[in-house]
C-alpha cells in the first residue's frame, strides 16, 4: 500500500468531512482523518476525541496522554433499551477527579461540545457527554419543540414534555458520573452552551449537589423566576453580538438582583451566537480562547480549590527573666 502520511499536509483541496489516512500524532498508528471547515484534526480511535493539533511537537510512542476517552451506556429509564450511549473522557492521573456533565444541545455532540469535553478533561476533570444524537428516545420532535418554545414563546419552558425528557437522560448521566470509582461526588458540576446551556441550567436547578454551573450563550427559559432555585455559583459567558444571548443574560442579570444569584459574566461584546464552534462562520478564535480560558478557571476555582495554608507557626516569645535578688547584708 503506498504510504499517504503526509497527503493532509500537501492536498489543500480537500472539503469539509473528507476523510484520508494519516499516522496519529497519539499513538503512532496509521488512523482515520477527518477535515474541519476551519482546522484539520488528526485522529485517534473514537471519532475525533483523541485529537491532536496538527501541528504538535509530539512524537510517536510519547508518554500517555492526559486523558482518554471510551464509548459507555449508563443506566436510564427513559429509554426503551433501559441504557443510554454517552462518551466518557477520563484523566490519566490517578487521583480523584471533579466531574463535569456536558449537556449537548439538540444538535448532537458538536465540534464546540467535543472541545469542551477535551479542554477540560485536561485540566483534569472527569467529564460525560450523553450521545444525544445516538439515543433512541430522542428525534425530531425533541428538535421542533425546543426551537419552537425559544424563537416563538419567549422561551424554553422548563416543565414541558420533550424537556423533562432530554433533564431525565442528563440526570440519569449525571448519578452514573459521580457513581464512578475515581470520581469526587461532593464536586461536580454541569456545562452546556445554547439549547445545552439552557438545559444544564434547568437540571442545576433541580439538583442542590451541583456545585459549579457554566453556560454559553444559552437561551431563554420561562419561566424566568426558575433561576431563583439555583443554589450552585454561575459562569455565564456572553455573546455581546447575539439577541438570543442577551435576551437570556437579562434574566440572569434580574436574578442576581432579585436573589442574589451567585453569578459571574464573562463578557464577548463582539462575539456571535456560536462563536465557540470551530467549524461554524460565527467563530472567533480570540474570543474562544478568552472564553474557554474564562470557563476552566472557573470550575478550576470551585471544584479545584488550592489546599487549605497550614496554620501559622507560632512565634516564640522570650520569658522576661526576674532580676536577681540582692544579697543580705552581711552581720
Amino acid at each position: 500500500m503506498p504510504r499517504d502520511d503526509d497527503r493532509l499536509l500537501a492536498d489543500t483541496g480537500l472539503s469539509f468531512g473528507s476523510g484520508v489516512i494519516g499516522i496519529c500524532d497519539v499513538c503512532g498508528r496509521r488512523q482515520a482523518v477527518i477535515v474541519l471547515q476551519k482546522e484539520r484534526f488528526k485522529l485517534c480511535v473514537i471519532d475525533f476525541l483523541n485529537k491532536a493539533w496538527l501541528q504538535t511537537t509530539a512524537k510517536p510512542g510519547a508518554p500517555l496522554p492526559l486523558y482518554r476517552s471510551e464509548r459507555v451506556w449508563y443506566p436510564t429509564d427513559a429509554t426503551p433499551e433501559g441504557k443510554a450511549p454517552a462518551v466518557l473522557l477520563t484523566p490519566t492521573k490517578q487521583v480523584r477527579h471533579p466531574a463535569l456533565l456536558v449537556t449537548p444541545d439538540i444538535y448532537g455532540l458538536t465540534t464546540s461540545v467535543l472541545d469542551a469535553a477535551i479542554r477540560f478533561a485536561r485540566e483534569g476533570f472527569e467529564v460525560l457527554l450523553p450521545d444525544i444524537g445516538k439515543t433512541s428516545s430522542v428525534g425530531p420532535r425533541d428538535h421542533l419543540t425546543l426551537r419552537v418554545e425559544a424563537r416563538f414563546r419567549g422561551g424554553v419552558r422548563v416543565d414541558a414534555p420533550r424537556t423533562t425528557h432530554l433533564l431525565h437522560l442528563f440526570r440519569d448521566a449525571l448519578d452514573h458520573l459521580r457513581g464512578r470509582e475515581m470520581i469526587d461526588p461532593e464536586k461536580s458540576g454541569v456545562f452546556g452552551l445554547s439549547y445545552g446551556g439552557t438545559l444544564a441550567t434547568i437540571l442545576a436547578g433541580g439538583d442542590r449537589r451541583v456545585a459549579a454551573l457554566a453556560v454559553a450563550y444559552p437561551t431563554p427559559l420561562r419561566p424566568a423566576e426558575y433561576l431563583r432555585v439555583l443554589t450552585a455559583p454561575v459562569a455565564f459567558v456572553d455573546a455581546g453580538a447575539d439577541p438570543v444571548s442577551r435576551a437570556s443574560r437579562a434574566q440572569f442579570e434580574s436574578a442576581r438582583v432579585r436573589d442574589g444569584l451567585a453569578i459571574t459574566f464573562f463578557d464577548r461584546p463582539g462575539a456571535r451566537h456560536h462563536f465557540l464552534a470551530r467549524d461554524l462562520r460565527s467563530y472567533d478564535l480570540a474570543a474562544a480562547e478568552a472564553a474557554w480560558n474564562d470557563l476552566t478557571g472557573f470550575f478550576r476555582q470551585r471544584l479545584m480549590p488550592p489546599p487549605p495554608r497550614p496554620p501559622p507557626v507560632p512565634l516564640r516569645t522570650a520569658v522576661p527573666v526576674p532580676p536577681a535578688a540582692a544579697p543580705a547584708p552581711s552581720a
